[in-house]
């Protein structure tokens, strides 16, 4: 689709204006386990590179990510590289993440916080959404709780809310900010809160965790943004036309109480609100990907429908190609890559710093099944 404003599209124009094949990365939320997805994203990285691209937002039209995979695709999207990531990830996990820094995180609610002053730093602390600042379209997954509605805030410059115009341009927020708001996890971090139009006290609003919204799996909400009109993007659908490629921070059901014992263990529930949210969510987006998509690649859903791996000709024509790297987080799923003697239910802590060096080796092994041939015509 023509741009209708390209001036607004400024150094990307020339990439975008295009009509071309596009291709996309979604990341999941999960806290300290984006390690892992960075362990895989070193492999997808490495397989473009060997085609010509040298980073992942040369390649990838559109990066989208919610709560830790925001932190993810905004480093990306500014030209990041998954090993820059991880350093980042090693340094800061602790500050990020650990129980012990969320007292004290309470007291910066309004002050400095060393998380925003590091975000800054990376991000840099004049850095927004326009398209100075990045190499590709970005969405950072929100939740606004003073409207209680998920905000998926993109970078599109055609988007109704990036008009340059307004004074609540959402491309003018800068982009630690936004990157904090995605993060604020429910239970673990104070919610965050954001000046739209810093003239218009009713702009201001209250931001927590976008895992908390129905995206803490965003692929299918961009394959929606970036096809439905009315977000003014307008790409086609088609398995020649959109690739998307979904990672994930590892997943496993969180089993709870029994029929024999319904009550047993209510305070251990309440705190693994999040975590259940957010596996539950992520499977539902995956199975619509799967469903409205053409699956290349994908661990099994459920026993019922399995991985919805089109294996018989014909195949009827789908929306898009659609890859999943996950790892599964079971003691059975740890068994199969070789982690046999790790802990399922510790290396599921969103919180686990502890365990960053092994979500590393485990992201690594997981990367062992990327395969050029799940891109199909796209690499």
């Amino acid at each position: 689709m023509a741009l209708k404003h390209p001036d607004w599209w400024k150094q990307l124009a020339p990439r975008y204006a295009e009509t071309r094949p596009r291709k996309m990365l979604a990341l999941d939320g999960g806290g300290i386990r984006g390690l892992l997805t960075l362990g895989i994203l070193k492999k997808i990285e490495a397989l473009v590179q060997s085609k010509g691209y040298p980073r992942l937002c040369d390649y990838f039209d559109y990066i989208g990510g919610t709560s830790t995979g925001a932190i993810i695709a905004a480093g990306l999207a500014r030209g990041m590289s998954a090993q820059s990531l991880i350093d980042f990830y090693i340094k800061t996990g602790p500050d990020m993440f650990q129980k012990s820094r969320i007292l004290d995180r309470l007291k910066y609610l309004y002050t400095g916080d060393p998380l925003r002053e590091k975000l800054a730093e990376v991000f840099g602390s004049v850095t927004t959404l326009e398209p100075d600042y990045l190499n590709c379209l970005l969405l950072v997954v929100t939740k606004n709780i003073t409207t209680d509605s998920p905000w998926p805030i993109s970078s599109n410059p055609e988007a109704k809310y990036n008009d340059p115009t307004r004074k609540d341009c959402n491309l003018r927020i800068p982009l630690w900010h936004l990157v904090r708001a995605s993060t604020a996890a429910p239970v673990y971090f104070p919610p965050e809160v954001l000046p739209w139009d810093p003239t218009d006290q009713s702009k201001t609003f209250v931001f927590t965790d976008g895992g908390v919204t129905p995206y803490n799996c965003p692929a299918f909400l961009m394959y929606r943004m970036a096809t439905e009109p009315r977000y003014a993007l307008g790409w086609e659908s088609g398995e020649d036309k959109l690739l998307i490629v979904s990672v994930g921070t590892g997943e496993a059901p969180n089993l709870g109480t029994t029929a024999d014992s319904p009550d047993q263990n209510i305070l251990t529930n309440v705190a693994g609100l999040p975590g259940n949210l957010m596996y539950s969510m992520q499977i539902d987006q995956d199975t619509n990907c799967r469903t409205v998509g053409r699956c290349t690649y994908g661990l099994p859903l459920d026993r019922e429908i399995g991985d919805l791996i089109p294996r018989t000709a014909p195949v009827p024509a789908r929306q898009f190609l659609y890859a999943r790297y996950n790892a599964d987080l079971s003691p059975a799923g740890l068994a199969t890559i070789g982690f046999e003697n790790v802990d399922s239910a510790k290396i599921q802590k969103l919180d686990g710093v502890e365990n960053m060096d092994t979500l590393l080796k485990i992201g690594d092994a997981v990367s062992t099944r990327v395969d050029a041939a799940h891109f199909g015509p796209f690499l």
